[in-house]
């Protein structure tokens, strides 16, 4: 075997166990087991040798063992729709601070707004045998987590609700504040309104559009079939969508956008057109403040740190009935919503 075959092997796959420092300590095993785990009983002197052999050969305890054996894996899964998403950057970091004061590990992944790769994701997360699953649904039937939630996986649904099985769910109101976000619009002079929003498969964006009608017919205002849009958020076809509103010669004034992502191309084709188009954005994006956007704003952190705090609550023995939490939004008037019609 040459010196590389031999550096391999001893590069991996080899790591160092509690019989390599206690041989290398001189020290019995149970003695090494007592330094690792910060118990009493070691002499000075002995846990110097013990500390210096773990030190030499870069030993580190095996917490799935140790866990394991506890009856915890100290560990939770967070299924997302999409980890480029800016939503989910803050909403992801609150749910790992939560998780690690409970001196648990966050694994995550994204679902792609695939039903299929939800369930594909959220099983193999059982099969790790984690804790708990925050899941933010692609899907909208879960009875598949039945089994698992039976066999005492905690689980909180975020964002949208669960469908068909009964478990903590933390949203926000997408409904009272798509409302709220055209109720300016029409305070400041909009009678054309148009709504372009995500797939109408997604509770988040019915639950806008039904806010966005509510608004209108608050103002007695009768909404035309070519003022509403729902659809993928792809940007040619949100594109499309807003140029075709924004077109003609009875034109929308204003939009409404149901998500972050259709708020940056809406910004975009409203940039490349000479007339002022008023627009609210339903969620913050980069540089909003800047570009002066209005928008309807969710408190991302919250909404993870809420959905976590309600897991370990489950973990820790809750038993109480499944709670359904709904966080308000906030408006943030910067201009956009706040031009009047041309």
């Amino acid at each position: 075997m040459d010196r590389t075959a031999r550096h391999s092997e001893t590069r991996y796959g080899n790591r160092p166990t509690m019989k390599d420092v206690a041989a290398r300590a001189g020290v019995g095993l149970k003695t090494v087991s007592r330094v690792v785990n910060s118990e009493p009983g070691v002499t000075p002197d002995t846990e110097r040798r013990v500390q210096e052999a773990i030190d030499a050969l870069g030993f580190r305890r095996n917490d799935s063992a140790r866990v394991l054996r506890k009856g915890r894996t100290a560990s939770i899964g967070l299924v997302l729709e999409d980890l480029a998403d800016p939503f989910y950057g803050p909403l992801s970091r609150a749910v790992e601070e939560v998780a690690r004061a409970h001196g648990a590990l966050l694994i995550n992944g994204s679902s792609a707004e695939d039903p299929e790769r939800e369930q594909e994701l959220v099983l193999a997360l059982c099969a790790r045998r984690v804790d708990g699953l925050i899941v933010i649904p692609a899907g909208d039937d879960h009875r598949y987590l039945e089994p698992e939630i039976k066999a005492g996986i905690a689980t909180v649904f975020v964002d949208r609700p669960a469908g068909h099985v009964n478990v903590d769910m933390v949203l926000s109101d997408s409904f009272g504040g798509a409302r709220e976000g055209v109720a300016h619009l029409i305070a400041h002079g909009h009678r054309r309104i148009g709504f372009i929003g995500d797939q109408p498969r997604i509770h988040t964006a019915t639950e806008r559009l039904r806010g966005y009608h509510a608004a209108m017919r608050d103002a007695g205002i009768t909404v035309e079939d070519g003022w509403v849009s729902l659809g993928s958020t792809d940007p040619e076809r949100v594109r499309a969508a807003a140029e075709e509103m924004l077109s003609g010669p009875e034109p929308v004034t204003a939009l409404f956008a149901g998500n972050n992502r259709v708020t940056v191309t809406a910004v975009r084709v409203i940039a490349e057109r000479e007339r002022p188009v008023a627009l609210v954005g339903f969620d913050d994006i980069e540089l909003a403040d800047l570009l002066g956007i209005t928008v309807i704003s969710q408190d991302a952190a919250a909404v993870g740190r809420t959905a976590a705090e309600h897991l370990f609550r489950r973990l820790d023995g809750a038993d109480h009935a499944p709670a359904r939490v709904e966080l308000p939004t906030t408006l943030i008037p910067r201009g956009s919503g706040e031009l009047p019609p041309a």
